[in-house]
């Protein structure tokens, strides 16, 4: 057996450790490529730090399983997948005054522009670099975040055609993003799309050919391959998760969810009916039982809004919270069942092993399971399964231990 122990650890001694499934992430990806509509690509969107669950073994995975584009928020992330070795083409949405525009446009990452100040700080970068940037130009169609309102859309398409003209960028893509594709049948989805053929008919009408065009988020990508156009641009769904209990669970998509997370109990004591547990005694014993102390807490990326709710398998059986998630700890009531110190506790993983999902504890947490993914924190130990870098094997592990590799 491998021994998945973080660096420097001997075996069997970790606390908490967050497993992650390669084969699973790849599997995703070819999942959602089958479900694309009309030969679209996958862009698989690895921002957040690969949604908690790693920047660099989920762009690798994701590649692996056939991905064309890759996506990020900020340019830090963008320029690491560069420093990475990842030549393919890369998008970087999420750019502010002053941003690194030229050291993206020398990266030969596709960067994205809202409006005319965006547009202008790339084209002077794109001169000062002496190189054409490749630009993605974003409509609001609605969602009210980034992106170019109708009313100025034909001027930035015509300061863009201007920009080609000079030879300072090349339009790559138009793209935009769905306010309500997680929620079937709402009224904004039909609305957005038509704000979206009216965006690129404008540009078409100026001259711009854009390489691609995308629209669909996760839930698109699942449900509307009217959206498809010439990518999806799937971000939680690559992971295996759901991006809503109302379209369905990942099973219902062939989608495995690829993060585990799991503790080893930290002690297990007989205490009487009547005591208090954690801070508060929020929770009392209702009368003698065993507790269960699992070592992880809110500084671990626990949702403290959990406390009293969520739920582990520990002994065979679920669990919950007793009492309040505590900075690195938190007790479970075990009730007459028995346990020992170092014994196994699974906070959640795919769930077809009896442990609960990620989307429980989001449901125990008044959240979603995006949040409780990218909420694992940089000292919980990535352990990284059938990883397939240059000169690994197939099936090996890898560990990722706190504050190694790309993460902060």
């Amino acid at each position: 057996m491998s021994d998945h122990s973080p660096p420097g650890a001997a075996p069997e001694s970790w606390r908490l450790r967050a497993d992650i499934d390669l084969a699973a992430l790849r599997a995703n990806v070819r999942a959602l490529r089958a479900r694309a509509h009309g030969g679209a690509g996958v862009m698989a969107v690895v921002k957040a730090d690969g949604y908690g669950h790693g920047l660099l073994q989920s762009a690798r995975a994701a590649r692996q399983g056939g991905a064309a584009w890759l996506g990020t928020a900020t340019a830090e992330e963008a320029l690491a997948l560069r420093a990475d070795g990842d030549t393919g083409p890369v998008l970087c949405w999420l750019w502010q005054p002053g941003g690194p525009w030229r050291q993206a446009i020398e990266a030969d990452v596709d960067v994205s522009a809202s409006g005319r100040w965006a547009l202008a700080e790339i084209v002077a970068a794109a001169r000062a670099a002496g190189r054409t940037a490749r630009v993605h130009l974003k409509a609001d169609t609605g969602l009210g975040r980034n992106g170019c309102q109708p009313a100025d859309w034909p001027d930035l398409i015509a300061a863009a055609r201007a920009a080609e003209a000079e030879g300072a960028v090349r339009v790559t893509g138009l793209w935009s993003h769905f306010a309500c594709a997680d929620e079937p049948g709402h009224p904004s989805i039909a609305a957005q799309q038509a704000a979206f053929t009216e965006a690129l008919a404008v540009a078409a009408r100026a001259g711009l050919d854009p390489e691609v065009r995308h629209f669909a988020n996760s839930p698109a990508t699942l449900t509307l391959p009217a959206a498809h156009y010439d990518l999806v641009r799937p971000g939680v769904a690559i992971y295996g998760l759901s991006p809503s209990p109302e379209i369905g669970d990942p099973q219902d998509f062939g989608l495995r969810p690829v993060m585990t997370l799991r503790a080893r109990l930290a002690g297990v004591k007989r205490v009487p009916g009547g005591h208090g547990v954690s801070y508060g005694h929020r929770y009392t014993t209702p009368g003698e039982t065993t507790l269960a102390l699992v070592p992880a807490g809110y500084a671990d990326g626990i949702p403290r809004h959990a406390s009293g709710g969520g739920p582990v398998l520990v002994a065979g059986k679920w669990r919950t919270v007793a009492g309040r998630v505590a900075m690195d700890q938190f007790v479970v009531d075990l009730g007459g069942d028995a346990a020992a110190p170092g014994d196994e506790a699974v906070l959640f993983g795919p769930g077809d092993r009896g442990e609960p999902t990620a989307e429980d504890w989001a449901r125990a947490s008044g959240t979603i399971g995006y949040e409780i993914v990218t909420r694992i924190g940089p000292r919980v130990p990535r352990v990284y399964l059938d990883d397939e870098p240059a000169g690994r094997e197939p099936g090996q592990v890898s560990v990722q231990g706190p504050n190694e590799g790309e993460r902060p």
